[in-house]
């Protein structure tokens, strides 16, 4: 009775747009929402009640993107559908009473990923309004690293395991699910660019109170053939935390959770770090005891 619900699209791309019924002496702010589930589960209906509640308690237009879903529709579709409808909205956020330097991009998990990327593709735009902030709910930032502490420590927590993470990411690519246990142990990451990229994906980056009981693993041998047929995982679409300073710099101000029992949370940490390592203004919710 609060909200007026209507599903439209946005070039192509469905989505359900959430207003607030009230009248209201100002434009309102916006948030673009993109669910999670990996890229090959969830919808706009399974969604549903989180963002009336967004709309609700923050007196905001949502607008929930229902990307279409891998793998019958082929990585990069969600990430570009995810793109065309924030574009979209930037351009005619004053149609629906919404004020185009007041909108924010967020989602969990996948859809963290997604927002990560919209918003590094977008930062650099001056043809259209700047997206104000960006919040990223537990989200999957990199695919170079298997084996940091939050990977040992829920490596076998309900839900989201180490193992089903990268099953998942696999599923999601159209990739042969065989190549999971390479990719676990590390073999798909040449030493070129191990080396590169340590310096932003590396244990010694999470906090010691948080990497209790961490063992580091054992060198592994690369594998050339098991690279070549997953190189998306290194691209900056699947891993953000990957992409150089140049793009980090350009972010909006960063909402990010990261959850205690989460194979996912050091994702999080480390893109905190380098967030705030290119004077992004990042505010940090750590749930102790959650879950993704």
């Amino acid at each position: 009775s609060q909200l007026f619900i209507k599903d439209l699209h946005f070039d192509g791309v469905p989505i359900r747009i959430y207003l607030p019924r009230e009248p209201s002496a100002s434009k309102r702010r916006g948030v673009v929402f993109f669910h999670g589930g990996c890229g090959i589960f969830g919808s706009i209906r399974s969604y549903e009640r989180i963002c009336r509640y967004i709309a609700r308690k923050s007196d905001s237009v949502v607008v929930s993107v229902g990307y279409h879903l891998a793998p019958e529709h082929k990585y990069p579709a969600q990430t570009l559908e995810c793109l065309t409808a924030t574009v979209h909205f930037l351009k005619t956020a004053d149609t629906y009473g919404v004020d185009p330097a007041r909108i924010i991009v967020c989602g969990d998990s996948a859809g963290g990923t997604f927002t990560a990327s919209v918003c590094q593709e977008l930062g650099h735009r001056t043809d259209i309004p700047k997206i104000r902030a960006q919040l990223l709910i537990y989200p999957f930032l990199q695919a170079l690293n298997f084996n940091l502490p939050s990977h040992q420590k829920n490596a076998a927590v309900a839900f989201l395991s180490r193992e089903r993470t990268v099953h998942f990411l696999l599923k999601y690519l159209n990739k042969d699910c065989s190549l999971k246990e390479p990719i676990l142990a590390g073999s798909h990451v040449p030493e070129s660019i191990n080396l590169k990229y340590r310096k932003w994906i590396n244990p010694d980056l999470i906090p010691d109170e948080l990497k209790l009981g961490y063992k580091p693993p054992l060198p592994t041998l690369f594998l050339p053939q098991v690279h070549e047929e997953v190189q998306e995982l290194l691209e900056p679409w699947i891993s953000p935390l990957l992409a150089e300073d140049a793009v980090v710099c350009g972010l909006p101000d960063t909402c990010l959770i990261t959850c205690e029992h989460d194979v996912l949370r050091d994702d999080g940490l480390l893109y905190k770090k380098r967030l705030e390592d290119n004077n992004v203004h990042v505010t940090w919710h750590h749930v102790e005891k959650g879950f993704h």
